[in-house]
Protein backbone atom coordinates (compact mmCIF):
# COMPACT_ATOMS: atom_id res chain seq x y z
CA UNK A 1 0.00 0.00 0.00
CA UNK A 2 1.34 3.42 -0.92
CA UNK A 3 2.50 5.72 1.83
CA UNK A 4 -0.03 8.43 2.57
CA UNK A 5 1.06 11.88 1.49
CA UNK A 6 1.44 14.70 3.98
CA UNK A 7 -0.01 17.78 2.35
CA UNK A 8 -0.94 21.20 3.70
CA UNK A 9 -2.79 24.18 2.31
CA UNK A 10 -0.76 27.33 1.72
CA UNK A 11 -3.72 29.59 2.39
CA UNK A 12 -4.02 28.11 5.87
CA UNK A 13 -0.38 28.41 6.86
CA UNK A 14 1.37 25.19 7.80
CA UNK A 15 -1.66 23.20 8.89
CA UNK A 16 -1.52 19.72 7.35
CA UNK A 17 -4.01 17.17 6.12
CA UNK A 18 -3.55 13.49 5.29
CA UNK A 19 -4.85 12.52 1.88
CA UNK A 20 -4.49 9.50 -0.34
CA UNK A 21 -5.45 10.97 -3.71
CA UNK A 22 -4.43 14.50 -4.64
CA UNK A 23 -5.73 14.53 -8.19
CA UNK A 24 -6.17 12.53 -11.33
CA UNK A 25 -3.03 11.08 -12.94
CA UNK A 26 -1.51 13.07 -15.78
CA UNK A 27 -1.42 11.65 -19.26
CA UNK A 28 2.00 10.45 -20.34
CA UNK A 29 2.14 12.84 -23.29
CA UNK A 30 1.44 15.77 -20.95
CA UNK A 31 4.36 14.77 -18.77
CA UNK A 32 6.70 14.69 -21.78
CA UNK A 33 5.61 17.98 -23.35
CA UNK A 34 8.38 20.15 -21.92
CA UNK A 35 8.92 22.46 -18.97
CA UNK A 36 8.87 26.23 -18.47
CA UNK A 37 11.08 27.49 -15.62
CA UNK A 38 10.59 31.07 -14.42
CA UNK A 39 12.98 32.65 -11.91
CA UNK A 40 11.17 34.84 -9.39
CA UNK A 41 14.29 35.80 -7.44
CA UNK A 42 16.59 34.14 -4.90
CA UNK A 43 15.70 30.39 -4.76
CA UNK A 44 12.10 30.90 -5.91
CA UNK A 45 11.00 29.41 -9.24
CA UNK A 46 7.74 28.63 -10.97
CA UNK A 47 7.73 25.35 -12.91
CA UNK A 48 5.00 24.91 -15.53
CA UNK A 49 4.56 21.67 -17.41
CA UNK A 50 2.28 18.68 -17.78
CA UNK A 51 -0.73 20.85 -16.99
CA UNK A 52 0.59 21.68 -13.50
CA UNK A 53 2.17 24.78 -11.95
CA UNK A 54 4.60 24.22 -9.07
CA UNK A 55 5.99 27.14 -7.06
CA UNK A 56 9.15 26.50 -5.03
CA UNK A 57 10.41 28.65 -2.15
CA UNK A 58 8.34 31.85 -2.15
CA UNK A 59 10.04 34.44 0.06
CA UNK A 60 9.45 37.60 2.04
CA UNK A 61 11.10 40.70 0.56
CA UNK A 62 13.80 41.69 3.05
CA UNK A 63 17.58 41.73 3.23
CA UNK A 64 19.03 39.92 0.21
CA UNK A 65 15.56 39.72 -1.38
CA UNK A 66 14.47 43.31 -0.60
CA UNK A 67 14.49 44.46 -4.23
CA UNK A 68 12.56 41.56 -5.72
CA UNK A 69 8.83 41.64 -6.28
CA UNK A 70 6.86 39.46 -3.86
CA UNK A 71 6.46 36.13 -5.69
CA UNK A 72 2.68 36.06 -5.43
CA UNK A 73 2.12 33.61 -8.25
CA UNK A 74 -0.81 31.29 -8.79
CA UNK A 75 0.21 27.66 -8.51
CA UNK A 76 -1.35 24.26 -7.99
CA UNK A 77 1.35 23.12 -5.58
CA UNK A 78 3.85 24.98 -3.41
CA UNK A 79 7.03 23.32 -2.14
CA UNK A 80 9.25 24.98 0.44
CA UNK A 81 12.68 23.95 1.64
CA UNK A 82 12.28 25.35 5.14
CA UNK A 83 10.13 27.77 7.12
CA UNK A 84 12.77 30.51 6.98
CA UNK A 85 11.38 33.73 5.51
CA UNK A 86 13.67 33.71 2.47
CA UNK A 87 12.34 30.36 1.24
CA UNK A 88 9.14 29.56 3.09
CA UNK A 89 6.86 32.62 3.13
CA UNK A 90 3.50 31.17 2.07
CA UNK A 91 1.02 33.60 3.60
CA UNK A 92 -0.98 35.56 1.06
CA UNK A 93 -0.41 33.31 -1.94
CA UNK A 94 -3.35 33.54 -4.36
CA UNK A 95 -5.82 30.70 -4.62
CA UNK A 96 -5.57 27.70 -2.36
CA UNK A 97 -2.51 25.76 -3.52
CA UNK A 98 -1.49 22.61 -1.73
CA UNK A 99 1.75 22.77 0.22
CA UNK A 100 4.54 20.30 0.95
CA UNK A 101 7.38 21.21 3.28
CA UNK A 102 8.77 18.07 4.94
CA UNK A 103 11.08 15.33 3.65
CA UNK A 104 9.26 12.28 2.36
CA UNK A 105 7.57 10.75 -0.69
CA UNK A 106 4.53 12.47 -2.20
CA UNK A 107 2.37 12.30 -5.31
CA UNK A 108 0.47 15.17 -6.86
CA UNK A 109 -1.51 14.98 -10.12
CA UNK A 110 0.55 11.98 -11.22
CA UNK A 111 3.87 13.66 -10.33
CA UNK A 112 5.99 11.72 -7.86
CA UNK A 113 7.93 13.99 -5.52
CA UNK A 114 10.80 13.13 -3.19
CA UNK A 115 11.73 15.50 -0.38
CA UNK A 116 15.30 14.82 0.75
CA UNK A 117 16.61 16.06 4.10
CA UNK A 118 20.00 17.80 4.10
CA UNK A 119 21.43 20.14 6.72
CA UNK A 120 20.69 23.85 6.33
CA UNK A 121 23.99 24.81 7.96
CA UNK A 122 27.50 23.51 8.59
CA UNK A 123 26.73 22.59 12.20
CA UNK A 124 24.72 19.45 11.67
CA UNK A 125 21.47 21.41 11.43
CA UNK A 126 21.86 22.92 14.91
CA UNK A 127 21.76 26.51 13.60
CA UNK A 128 19.08 26.56 10.88
CA UNK A 129 17.66 23.05 11.06
CA UNK A 130 16.91 20.79 8.13
CA UNK A 131 16.63 21.89 4.51
CA UNK A 132 14.42 19.89 2.17
CA UNK A 133 15.79 19.34 -1.31
CA UNK A 134 13.06 18.49 -3.82
CA UNK A 135 13.30 15.96 -6.62
CA UNK A 136 10.53 15.34 -9.16
CA UNK A 137 9.82 14.86 -12.85
CA UNK A 138 7.66 17.36 -14.70
CA UNK A 139 7.21 17.86 -18.43
CA UNK A 140 9.58 14.96 -19.06
CA UNK A 141 12.42 16.67 -17.13
CA UNK A 142 14.06 15.27 -13.98
CA UNK A 143 14.38 18.23 -11.61
CA UNK A 144 16.37 18.65 -8.41
CA UNK A 145 15.98 21.85 -6.37
CA UNK A 146 18.52 21.87 -3.55
CA UNK A 147 16.88 24.77 -1.73
CA UNK A 148 19.29 26.04 0.92
CA UNK A 149 21.55 23.00 1.19
CA UNK A 150 24.70 23.72 3.19
CA UNK A 151 26.08 20.26 3.96
CA UNK A 152 27.98 17.94 1.62
CA UNK A 153 25.84 15.41 -0.23
CA UNK A 154 26.08 11.99 1.40
CA UNK A 155 26.01 8.68 -0.46
CA UNK A 156 22.44 8.03 0.69
CA UNK A 157 21.30 11.49 -0.42
CA UNK A 158 23.06 11.05 -3.75
CA UNK A 159 21.13 7.85 -4.39
CA UNK A 160 17.82 9.59 -3.68
CA UNK A 161 18.75 12.57 -5.86
CA UNK A 162 19.83 10.51 -8.86
CA UNK A 163 21.28 12.30 -11.88
CA UNK A 164 19.07 15.32 -12.58
CA UNK A 165 18.44 16.80 -15.98
CA UNK A 166 18.08 20.16 -14.24
CA UNK A 167 19.68 21.04 -10.91
CA UNK A 168 19.02 24.29 -9.07
CA UNK A 169 22.00 24.81 -6.78
CA UNK A 170 22.66 27.59 -4.23
CA UNK A 171 26.05 29.22 -4.84
CA UNK A 172 26.25 32.47 -2.85
CA UNK A 173 27.29 31.19 0.55
CA UNK A 174 26.35 32.55 4.01
CA UNK A 175 25.79 30.38 7.08
CA UNK A 176 22.85 28.57 5.50
CA UNK A 177 23.71 27.65 1.90
CA UNK A 178 26.57 26.49 -0.30
CA UNK A 179 29.35 28.90 -1.14
CA UNK A 180 31.00 28.75 -4.58
CA UNK A 181 33.41 25.95 -3.65
CA UNK A 182 30.69 23.83 -2.05
CA UNK A 183 28.40 24.39 -5.03
CA UNK A 184 31.18 23.29 -7.35
CA UNK A 185 31.60 20.08 -5.34
CA UNK A 186 27.85 19.40 -5.39
CA UNK A 187 27.75 19.95 -9.15
CA UNK A 188 30.52 17.43 -9.68
CA UNK A 189 28.75 14.84 -7.52
CA UNK A 190 25.35 15.29 -9.18
CA UNK A 191 26.64 15.72 -12.74
CA UNK A 192 23.43 17.41 -13.97
CA UNK A 193 22.88 18.21 -17.62
CA UNK A 194 21.78 21.76 -16.84
CA UNK A 195 22.59 23.89 -13.78
CA UNK A 196 20.70 27.01 -12.75
CA UNK A 197 22.54 28.77 -9.90
CA UNK A 198 20.40 30.18 -7.08
CA UNK A 199 20.83 32.04 -3.78
CA UNK A 200 23.35 34.65 -4.94
CA UNK A 201 23.64 38.40 -4.54
CA UNK A 202 21.94 40.62 -7.12
CA UNK A 203 20.91 44.27 -7.21
CA UNK A 204 17.88 43.21 -5.15
CA UNK A 205 20.22 43.59 -2.16
CA UNK A 206 21.39 47.13 -3.02
CA UNK A 207 21.32 49.18 0.16
CA UNK A 208 20.33 46.18 2.26
CA UNK A 209 22.27 44.01 4.68
CA UNK A 210 23.07 40.85 2.72
CA UNK A 211 25.72 38.22 3.42
CA UNK A 212 25.70 36.31 0.13
CA UNK A 213 28.10 36.64 -2.81
CA UNK A 214 27.46 37.25 -6.53
CA UNK A 215 27.21 34.33 -8.95
CA UNK A 216 30.56 35.22 -10.55
CA UNK A 217 32.55 33.48 -7.80
CA UNK A 218 30.87 30.19 -8.73
CA UNK A 219 31.29 30.76 -12.45
CA UNK A 220 35.02 31.46 -11.99
CA UNK A 221 35.42 28.00 -10.46
CA UNK A 222 33.48 26.28 -13.25
CA UNK A 223 36.05 26.84 -15.98
CA UNK A 224 35.39 24.63 -18.98
CA UNK A 225 31.66 24.37 -18.34
CA UNK A 226 29.65 26.40 -20.89
CA UNK A 227 27.75 29.35 -19.41
CA UNK A 228 24.73 30.72 -21.24
CA UNK A 229 23.06 33.92 -20.08
CA UNK A 230 19.40 34.35 -20.96
CA UNK A 231 17.82 37.70 -21.70
CA UNK A 232 14.72 36.58 -19.85
CA UNK A 233 13.66 35.27 -16.46
CA UNK A 234 12.20 32.20 -18.14
CA UNK A 235 13.66 29.22 -19.97
CA UNK A 236 11.81 26.41 -21.74
CA UNK A 237 13.36 22.96 -21.49
CA UNK A 238 12.47 19.75 -23.26
CA UNK A 239 14.12 16.36 -23.24
CA UNK A 240 15.37 16.83 -26.79
CA UNK A 241 17.15 20.15 -26.17
CA UNK A 242 19.09 19.21 -23.04
CA UNK A 243 22.88 19.43 -23.38
CA UNK A 244 24.76 16.13 -23.38
CA UNK A 245 27.23 17.36 -20.76
CA UNK A 246 26.85 19.92 -17.99
CA UNK A 247 25.93 23.48 -18.90
CA UNK A 248 25.17 26.49 -16.70
CA UNK A 249 22.16 28.71 -17.42
CA UNK A 250 21.91 32.19 -15.88
CA UNK A 251 18.42 33.67 -15.97
CA UNK A 252 17.81 37.44 -15.94
CA UNK A 253 15.52 39.01 -13.37
CA UNK A 254 13.46 41.94 -14.64
CA UNK A 255 13.85 44.60 -11.97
Amino acid sequence: MKRRELIGYAGAGLVTALVTNLGSPLKADGQASGLSVQWLGHTCFLFTGGGVKILVNPFQTMGCTAGYRPPQMEADLVMISSQLLDEGAVDGLPGNPKLVYAPGAYEFEGIKIQGIAIDHDRRGGRQFGINTAWRWQQGGINILHLGGAAAPISTEQRILMGRPDLALIPVGGSDKAYNAQEAQAATRILNPKLVIPTHYRTQAADGAVCDISPVDEFLDLMQGVPVRRANSDTVTISSNNLPESSEIKILSYRF
